[in-house]
């Protein structure tokens, strides 16, 4: 059994899983995930868990290049926006419209679904090189 480390064994797969510029979604309980993308369910009732307990815990143990947020989120969700960008520290971040990003979850490694109930809650993160 695993001492430390994300629990959750879909999750730990993914992120071993991963190589240079591969891509995972963290999302609320509403976003749609793409035919063929491997969706992690996390979500036990609505707001639990929540998305930033979720994208802080990943953040330990995911080396990511760049991120990708929804513009709608500064003006629908602002307050958690700004939870999102304190995480992220000094990782790039981007923004693109909703229905773009959307699209780009169909060529994600997997979905990890949240309890999250609140509008624009999601996150694309892109994954680094370690060396």
């Amino acid at each position: 059994m695993q001492r430390v480390g994300i629990l959750n064994s879909a999750i730990a797969k993914v992120l071993a899983d991963l190589g240079h510029t591969d891509t995972i979604v963290i999302a609320d309980c509403g976003l749609p995930v793409p035919d063929g993308v491997v969706k992690i369910d996390l979500a036990l009732r609505l707001g639990e868990p929540a998305f930033a307990d979720v994208l802080a815990e990943v953040l330990k143990y995911m080396k990511v290049e760049r991120a990708t947020l929804a513009t709608e989120m500064a003006t629908r969700n602002g307050e958690l926006q700004r939870e999102v960008l304190a995480l992220l520290g000094d990782v790039p971040h981007a923004v693109c419209p909703h229905e773009e990003f959307k699209a780009r979850t169909r060529t994600a490694k997997a979905v990890i679904r949240t309890g999250e109930n609140t509008p624009y809650a999601n996150i694309i993160l892109q994954s680094d090189c370690i060396f």
